[in-house]
C-alpha cells in the first residue's frame, strides 16, 4: 500500500474512532442537563470538532454518526435534528481551519473564530427548535418557546465554546503523537514564513 492509501486508510480508521466516541458519549456521560428538548451532555460535541482538525469530509462524516448517537440515547426528535445540525457548523469551521492553519497558534484569533462558530452552531440548533414548534409538530407557548430559544440559543454558544477549547487541548496533544492535518499545515506555514522572513 503506498504512502496516501495509508493515509487514507488511517483518517477513515480515526473517523471510525471519533464517531464511536461521538456515539458513546450521550449514552455513558454522567453530566448532561435536559429541559424539554433542550439538553446539553458535556464533552458531546468533542468528537466532532476533533475530526474538524483533520478535514471537512471527516468532521461531516464524524457528525452524522454522533447524530445517531443521539437518535440512540434520548428520545427526543429535536434533540436529534439539532445533533444533525451540527453538519453545518463542522462543515464551515474545518474548511476554515484548513484553509487558515495559523488560527490555531493565535489564541486570540482561534477564540474569535470559536466565538464564531458557535454562534453558527447554537443559531442552527435555534433554527431547528423554532422550526419544530411553530410548523406544528409540537405545541408550545409563545413565552416557554421563547425562553426555550434563548436557552438554547446562549446555552449552546457557551457550550459549544467549552467543547471546542477541549478539542483543540487533546488535538494538540494527540498532534505530538502522530500527524493531524490542520497542525501539521500551521507548522508548514510557520516554517515557510520564517523562510521567508529570513530572506
Amino acid at each position: 500500500m503506498n504512502k496516501k492509501g495509508k493515509e487514507k486508510l488511517r483518517n477513515l480508521l480515526i473517523g471510525a474512532m471519533l464517531t464511536a466516541l461521538g456515539i458513546l458519549i450521550p449514552l455513558i456521560m454522567p453530566v448532561r442537563v435536559i429541559i424539554g428538548p433542550a439538553s446539553f451532555t458535556l464533552a458531546s460535541h468533542v468528537p466532532v470538532m476533533i475530526a474538524m482538525f483533520f478535514s471537512p469530509f471527516m468532521a461531516a462524516m464524524v457528525a452524522l454518526g454522533t447524530t445517531f448517537g443521539f437518535f440512540l440515547s434520548i428520545p427526543v426528535p429535536t434533540i436529534w435534528l439539532r445533533a444533525l445540525s451540527h453538519v453545518l457548523f463542522v462543515l464551515i469551521g474545518a474548511y476554515i481551519m484548513k484553509k487558515k492553519p495559523n488560527l490555531i497558534k493565535q489564541k486570540m484569533k482561534f477564540q474569535l473564530f470559536n466565538f464564531v462558530l458557535a454562534l453558527i452552531h447554537s443559531l442552527a440548533e435555534t433554527a431547528v427548535v423554532f422550526g419544530f414548534y411553530t410548523l406544528g409538530f409540537a405545541h408550545m407557548d409563545s413565552a416557554s418557546l421563547f425562553n426555550l430559544l434563548l436557552l438554547i440559543g446562549i446555552g449552546g454558544i457557551v457550550h459549544s465554546m467549552i467543547d471546542m477549547n477541549i478539542a483543540f487541548v487533546l488535538a494538540n496533544s494527540l498532534s505530538k503523537a502522530f500527524s493531524i492535518d490542520v497542525f501539521e499545515n500551521a507548522k508548514r506555514h510557520f516554517t515557510q514564513n520564517k523562510k521567508v522572513k529570513a530572506i
